[in-house]
């Protein structure tokens, strides 16, 4: 358990693990009647056939989730699904020395984790900005700052580091004059909106994961419909990352809150269930 609501699991899946990238997800279901459950890969080892995922309880299928023990078995898990980080495709000497900013939100710090980790590896500078409500919410922070040249830690009550939102500090850090040569933000989407915005005059190309929409991760449910560049994309199959100046944000975030009502009351339903 990283925080009281926030679990971290390695899942022994060989051939998952063989072909993760950077970017990708994995779907899950807990138990035979359970919800499929899209999870950003954290980590993974191919040596030992591990992948990692963190997840945070916030409904149901959630919390069945982070319910399970050592030695327990999800009923299927399915991956890596959807396409890699876009940087995956460029060789090594290309990344080697450019400069990159990843922003990352509560918990879009779990898939900002392996696209720092790889993009390090290759040479290449990477500043973290991260971002909680409170100190106690910040997770991977040792991880993090292994993998990076300098981790900027926000909180939003000022319990540590800088006091505010991430878009304040990505604004200090330009006015200090740093350069970047590509930007990523990963976490909440109204956080990733107004990265966007604070991002959008200068330059700098910014994708952003869209990995919350996703349901079913073939395409065919359609809940991941999203506008990018002004025409319907699927985050599952086509993404879940997009040029970020070209995400409809506000039609994406009425997607997200379409179902709030039904996880709410399968929520209360699995606390009475598991209090009995």
């Amino acid at each position: 358990m990283l925080t009281p609501s926030i679990c971290l699991m390695d899942v022994v899946a060989p051939r998952i693990a063989a072909a993760a990238l950077p970017g990708q997800f994995l779907i899950v279901r807990a138990r035979p009647q359970g919800e499929r459950i899209p999870l950003t890969i954290c980590d993974f080892d191919r040596s030992k056939g591990i992948v990692t995922i963190v997840t945070q309880e916030v409904g149901a299928s959630s919390r069945m989730i982070c319910s399970l023990e050592e030695g327990e078995s999800f009923t299927d898990v399915v991956g890596p699904l959807g396409r890699p980080s876009a940087f995956v495709e460029k060789p090594d000497s290309e990344l080697s020395g450019r400069r990159f900013l990843f922003v990352a939100g509560g918990l879009g710090t779990a898939p900002v984790y392996p696209q720092a980790k790889y993009l390090h590896e290759r040479g290449a500078h990477v500043d973290i900005v991260l971002g909680a409500k409170t100190s106690s919410l910040v997770i991977l922070r040792g991880q993090m700052s292994e993998v990076c040249d300098n981790l900027y830690i926000c909180t939003d009550d000022g319990s540590e580091g800088f006091a505010g939102l991430v878009t304040g500090k990505v604004q200090e850090l330009l006015a200090a004059g740093e350069h970047y040569d590509q930007a990523v933000a990963i976490g909440p989407m109204i956080m990733m909106k107004f990265v966007t915005l604070t991002l959008k005059d200068t330059g700098i190309p910014l994708d952003v994961s869209l990995n919350t929409l996703m349901v079913d991760g073939t395409g065919m449910c359609g809940c991941c419909r999203v506008t990018v560049g002004g025409r319907v994309r699927f985050a599952c199959v086509e993404g879940p990352e997009f040029n970020a100046y070209e995400v409809d944000f506000d039609e994406a975030l009425r997607r997200g809150a379409m179902y709030r009502t039904q996880e709410q009351e399968a929520d209360h339903k699995f606390k009475i269930g598991r209090d009995s």
